[in-house]
């Protein structure tokens, strides 16, 4: 299973982000989200969503293997074991791999959780295989 995206029906309404950093930290704080929303404005005038496939890259170079396998068939990241390496980030081909500092003491991604699905009003996110 993995989270799917159609670009072309994104609002940019930001509902997703809200609702994932909701899921992984408890906040309402978009820069928390595992989704990546770039505008294209003025031109072409569209957004553009980047979205986890769940491909595994990130747990294979993690070198305390932190980020492991859920139920769902979803990779996360467990807090305990994260020393903020960062050497997941660069390994995400969808670049929606985050580790900030600032913002929290361990990286975090998509846990496939299907928050962001449960709130896109455009049907622009899915859970598929």
């Amino acid at each position: 299973m993995r989270l799917y995206v159609d670009s072309s029906k994104c609002s940019g309404c930001r509902a997703c982000l809200v609702a994932c950093s909701l899921n992984l930290f408890q906040e309402n704080n978009p820069k928390k989200a595992a989704l990546n929303l770039m505008p294209h404005f003025p031109a072409p005038g569209v957004y553009e969503m980047k979205v986890c496939t769940q491909c595994g890259d990130c747990a294979q170079a993690c070198p305390t293997e932190a980020i492991k396998l859920n139920e769902r068939g979803g990779y996360y990241v467990d807090v305990d074991e994260c020393n903020l390496c960062e050497a997941c980030v660069p390994e995400c081909p969808e670049s929606v791999m985050f580790v900030r500092a600032e913002l929290a003491n361990h990286a975090w991604k998509c846990d496939l959780c299907g928050d962001c699905v449960a709130v896109c009003g455009t049907s622009a996110l899915w859970i598929g295989n």
